[in-house]
């Protein structure tokens, strides 16, 4: 018997699918260095961490277009 899955089910398969493979990528990639670009401002005080990590979103949002660019012309 053949069950006809839903298209929603198969867009969260997708989507819990890459974040495990970035769960298991995420050391490699903070020791590449990734999120630490040039144009992320940082700023240390005595006891204050401020990270804003402005170029790193913006590389991730041109991967992440790309990726729901290529997944939505695969589904035509």
């Amino acid at each position: 018997m053949k069950r006809n899955i839903h298209p929603f089910s198969k867009i969260l398969f997708i989507i819990g699918s890459l974040f495990i493979i970035a769960g298991l990528l995420w050391p490699l990639l903070q020791k590449m260095g990734l999120f630490h670009l040039p144009g992320d401002i940082v700023i240390n005080n005595n006891n204050v961490h401020i990270y804003f990590p402005i170029a790193t979103s913006i590389l991730l949002s041109i991967i992440l277009t790309a990726i729901m660019w290529l997944i939505n012309r695969m589904r035509r």
